[in-house]
C-alpha cells in the first residue's frame, strides 16, 4: 500500500469539535470529489493506526485539506489529531471510493458526514454546475454547523439547514424525516446521502417508501 509523508501547513478551528487541516499534496497524487483516503500521525506510536477521512479540497489545489470532527474523552485518533499543529507530519495512503457525483440532486448529510459534500459542490461551483442541486444539512445545533457560511453562499435558498434545536428556543427543531424528504421528490433526481448509520439508514428507508429508486440513490462505497 502506497504511503506519502506530508507536513501540516495550517490548523483551524471550525466548530467547538471540528477542525480544518491544510497538508503538503505529494506530487502525482490524484482524487475525484467525494473520495478519501486513510490518514495516520507520523510517530512510531500512531503510523499504524489508519482512520479513513475525506478530501475537502478541490483536484487542482497544491494543498490536500481534511475537515475532521474531534471526539475527545477516549484518547482516540482524533483526539490525538486535535494536538496535531502545523510542521508535524501526516501520512496519507492511496485513494478510494466514497461518493461519486452522477449528477443533479439532494445532498442529504447529518454532521460530519457534510465532508465528501464540500468538495463535490466547491467542484460544481468552479464548473459552474450547482444549478438543480438542494443540500438538507441536519445537525443538533446552529454550533454544530461546519462551514455554514461558505455553504449558504454556495447554494444559497438551495442548502437547508435542519436543526434538532431550533435557533429560537422557543421553537420546536426539526429533523430530515418522511415529511421533509417528500418535499424534495424529484423523478429525476439523485438523492447523495452521508452521515451515521442509523442517520442514513433511516433516510434511504424514507426514501423508498417514497417511491425513490435505489439506483437513484448514492452513499459511501
Amino acid at each position: 500500500m502506497d504511503k506519502y509523508i506530508v507536513k501540516v501547513l495550517a490548523v483551524d478551528t471550525l466548530t467547538h469539535n471540528v477542525k480544518r487541516f491544510l497538508v503538503e499534496k505529494p506530487a502525482g497524487y490524484n482524487f475525484i470529489p467525494g473520495q478519501a483516503t486513510d490518514v495516520a500521525i507520523n510517530l512510531p506510536s500512531l503510523e499504524g493506526e489508519l482512520r479513513p477521512f475525506t478530501f475537502t479540497s478541490m483536484v487542482d489545489d497544491d494543498h490536500l485539506e481534511f475537515i475532521i470532527k474531534i471526539y475527545t474523552g477516549h484518547n482516540g485518533i482524533t483526539e490525538k489529531l486535535g494536538s496535531v499543529k502545523p510542521g508535524d507530519e501526516l501520512i496519507v495512503h492511496e485513494v478510494f471510493g466514497a461518493i461519486n457525483y452522477r449528477g443533479p440532486g439532494v445532498f442529504i448529510a447529518g454532521g460530519a458526514g457534510i465532508t465528501p459534500f464540500i468538495a463535490i459542490l466547491r467542484q460544481l461551483k468552479k464548473e459552474d454546475g450547482l444549478a438543480g442541486n438542494t443540500l438538507l444539512f441536519a445537525n443538533r445545533t446552529a454550533g454544530d454547523i461546519i462551514l455554514e457560511a461558505e455553504l449558504n453562499e454556495l447554494l444559497g435558498n438551495d442548502c437547508k439547514h435542519v436543526l434538532e434545536q431550533a435557533r429560537n428556543k422557543s421553537l420546536p427543531g426539526s429533523w430530515v424525516d418522511r415529511n421533509l424528504l417528500e418535499a424534495h421528490i424529484s423523478p429525476d433526481a439523485f438523492y447523495y446521502i452521508c452521515g451515521p448509520d442509523a442517520f442514513t439508514q433511516a433516510v434511504i428507508d424514507n426514501l423508498g417508501s417514497l417511491g425513490v429508486a435505489e439506483d437513484k440513490i448514492v452513499i459511501e462505497q
